[in-house]
């Protein structure tokens, strides 16, 4: 079984390494929305493969680290692209929540990268 659960937040940055005429190199921000994906069996007895509410506790501290922040100053997104966050977001999720089968990173509603590890 899948389950997704999503979550936003507003933040800072720009792109470092594009020329210096992307408009990305600018700082400039996102409302971000995020989507950890989880598999796993169903537990007979809750019907869960894990509850949300335990997701988004185990999720929660890096949400706070994230919003209303630059994220060129967080230490391991000096190069904050898409990309670059999904796998930041994997590295630290994984091992607290070892269902995640993907994050993907949403910096519009039309362009995202997912990262599956």
């Amino acid at each position: 079984m899948k389950i997704t659960q999503a979550f936003t937040f507003e933040a800072a940055h720009r792109l470092p390494n594009v020329p210096e005429t992307h408009r990305c190199h600018r700082m400039h921000g996102h409302s971000y929305r995020v989507e950890l994906r989880l598999e796993g069996p169903v537990d007979p007895r809750s019907g869960f493969v894990i509850d949300f509410f335990d997701v988004e506790a185990a999720f929660g501290p890096l949400l706070e680290r994230l919003d209303h922040y630059c994220l060129n100053d967080i230490e391991g997104l000096e190069n904050p692209t898409a990309e670059n966050i999904a796998a930041w977001i994997w590295d630290r999720v994984k091992p607290i929540l070892p269902q995640t089968s993907s994050v993907k990173v949403f910096e519009t509603p039309n362009c995202w990268a997912e990262y599956e590890g």
